[in-house]
């Protein structure tokens, strides 16, 4: 079927364009992107079904989010299993909030919209010096969202209707100081302990399988000892640098260029400024801001009669805790660094100048410009490398999407090779040898994405060889890869790995031995404490746990010691075995008043937090929100041996 599709792509490309244009016009195109299929169902709200494109999309987002926020962040991280299913996660959540709101009728007014988006900083960033919103960059924002501007807010809108359903709870938490402090009092409490620990090293010497024991846990564990699957692979990768090389400039565009944008490239002008701040917020009562504006417009007379005086009048009277002792000096800044009346009154003053009454939200300031650095205007032939870079860049970028397609479509059209692909687009085939659906440490980002991988590895890739849809792995960035070679996992032969088996067993044997012994030495210490063989006691509290290992102290803090001395044997798995004596129990060593408020704030959060999901949790049950993708495991109890 699809060898036919392949060899009459014309044909078949006819037949859809016969039968699709009609249906648009029945449906219409928000028709299709309702009811049209994004893949399997992962989860459901209610009657809502979440789909694997709709989780894909928010997965997309999310990690084009992180990505711009921390552009040295692992792409590992957020492409694993445990990433993706925490993206799942708060998908169903968000529905199930937006399920509860519409259900309360909660709505967002256009002031209440519009009072968000001025606190917004990242919006705040986009205003022009006379303060009004640049357009323009307000939708590039929202289109690197994949938003219209209308769009954009709508979403605003839905993340404040949302965070009302979740304001009604958490906002009405209550923890009073002393349930906090009895609670915190109880969680920080102090024992006095005693660890004797039986470490598998300690028992290894005891150890020493035959041939015939090795055979049985080789045979027993073969999963141990299993090569995974592997390709080596032809695959083009298509990204803004490969569209960049093919792009030619012409010298009118750049001096074109340089004469519109010759300021912002020779550098930011900088501005040295002192101030004298007479505090007077906004929630100042009347009278007492108009006696802060009788002090500033006293001290500015001052200053004007005796310009020589300001940096002592500061120290004196300046009410900015910062400068003050500095005279008032605020050092260099660049527009963007301080508030808009402040930042307009210091770019539109000479050097030496000393500013009226400057009023912003935290007062009034008397400026006094100090120093100017502007930096000096660059030729065109010094400029010119950053244009060519900025405008390649540029191009570039609007370049892209169109030979995206291409890419796209030539990969799957002519499927069994890249070479006439690679001359079009002039892309360099690449290879890569040894890949597993498992990224080797060292593996380039392309070839670590999971996504790629899961194609790479599909099983029509590996059985027809064939070139693999072009795959979208990060922004502006898509890969097409080849299978020339595959082989399937498979358990490698014992004489390859009888070293590795020969440690395991000895490894798990001694663990064994070591959790053997420290059950019997419990019993028997328990009947007689005088023949115990325990270290030095010490005191251990869960904020100080000195050398205790987490799980040991986890279980020492929750044992009942009721009747002291207690005793408590810790099995630790294939670290061993832990034996400990709870002593004494003590109660938390006094804290600074200080801390203790810090203390109980930040339990009154966790009482919120707790609250806040115990109402999530009824929520999910009330709109029946079921999530069938099973949760990956954090940690594998295998282990693959390669030699």
């Amino acid at each position: 079927m699809f060898d036919f599709v392949r060899k009459h792509t014309k044909i078949m490309m006819f037949l859809m364009f016969l039968l699709i244009i009609p249906a648009f016009v029945l449906v219409g195109i928000d028709g299709f992107s309702s009811k049209g299929s994004a893949g399997d169902t992962v989860a459901k709200v209610g009657s809502y079904s979440v789909k694997q494109g709709e989780w894909d999309a928010s997965h997309k987002s999310e990690v084009d989010r992180l990505r711009s926020a921390q552009p040295n962040i692992d792409t590992k991280l957020l492409d694993s299993p445990l990433a993706r299913y925490s993206t799942l996660e708060r998908l169903v959540r968000e529905h199930v909030l937006n399920e509860a709101a519409a259900d309360a009728h909660f709505a967002s007014t256009d002031a209440r919209l519009a009072r968000e988006l001025q606190q917004n900083p990242t919006i705040a960033s986009l205003r022009k010096p006379d303060g009004t919103l640049d357009m323009e960059r307000y939708t590039q924002l929202a289109a690197s969202q994949g938003l219209t501007p209308a769009g954009f807010e709508a979403r605003v809108r839905k993340d404040l209707s949302l965070r009302q359903v979740e304001g009604g709870i958490s906002g009405t938490a209550i923890a009073p100081a002393a349930q906090a402090d009895v609670a915190l009092n109880a969680f920080f409490e102090r024992r006095e302990v005693q660890v004797a620990n039986f470490l598998p090293a300690d028992y290894k010497a005891q150890v020493n399988p035959t041939d015939a024991e090795i055979e049985a846990y080789y045979q027993a564990n073969q999963k141990q000892f299993q090569a995974p699957e592997s390709a080596s692979i032809e695959y083009l990768v298509l990204d803004l640098d490969s569209v960049k090389k093919n792009i030619a400039l012409n010298e009118e565009d750049l001096k074109s260029y340089f004469d519109q944008n010759v300021a912002r490239l020779s550098g930011t002008e900088k501005r040295r400024a002192s101030h004298i701040l007479i505090n007077a917020p906004k929630d100042m009562a009347p009278a007492e801001r108009a006696k802060a504006r009788e002090s500033a417009t006293a001290l500015l007379a001052q200053v004007r009669k005796a310009p020589d005086s300001f940096a002592d009048v500061a120290r004196k009277n300046s009410q900015d805790a910062g400068s003050a002792p500095g005279g008032g000096d605020l050092d260099f800044f660049a527009r963007g660094a301080m508030v808009k009346p402040f930042e307009d009154a210091a770019f539109s003053m000479k050097k030496g100048d000393i500013s009226d009454l400057v009023e912003s939200d935290f007062g009034f300031h008397i400026i006094k410009l100090v120093d100017i650095n502007a930096p000096k205007q660059k030729s065109f032939e010094e400029l010119k490398p950053a244009i060519e870079a900025d405008l390649r860049t540029q191009q570039a970028q609007r370049k892209y999407a169109e030979i995206a397609e291409t890419f796209s479509n030539a990969v799957y059209e002519q499927s069994d090779s890249y070479k006439q692909i690679a001359e079009k687009l002039k892309l360099d085939i690449k290879i890569a040898s040894n890949l597993q659906r498992k990224p080797l440490p060292d593996a380039k980002t392309v070839l670590s994405n999971a996504k790629f991988l899961n194609v790479v590895f599909s099983p029509d890739s590996v059985e027809k060889k064939r070139n693999t849809e072009a795959v979208e792995v990060g922004a502006n960035q898509m890969v097409s890869a080849r299978v020339t070679q595959y082989a399937p996992a498979h358990v490698l032969p014992l004489a390859d790995v009888r070293s590795a088996v020969r440690e395991r067993l000895v490894s798990s044997s001694a663990a064994e031995l070591a959790k053997k012994d420290g059950a019997a030495k419990l019993l028997a210490w328990t009947a007689q404490p005088d023949a115990a063989k325990m270290a030095a006691a010490v005191v251990v509290s869960r904020d100080q746990p000195q050398s205790v290992s987490p799980l040991v102290l986890d279980k020492l803090m929750h044992a009942d010691a009721s009747k002291l001395p207690a005793w408590i044997g810790v099995d630790l798995g294939n670290q061993g075995y832990a034996l400990v004596r709870i002593g004494k129990v003590l109660e938390r060593a006094v804290v600074e008043e200080a801390r203790a408020k810090q203390e109980r704030a930040q339990y009154a959060q966790w009482v919120a937090s707790a609250e806040n999901q115990a109402y999530y949790e009824l929520l999910k049950t009330r709109y029946k929100a079921q999530i069938s993708v099973p949760k990956p495991v954090t940690a594998s109890n295998s282990a693959v041996v390669s030699e």
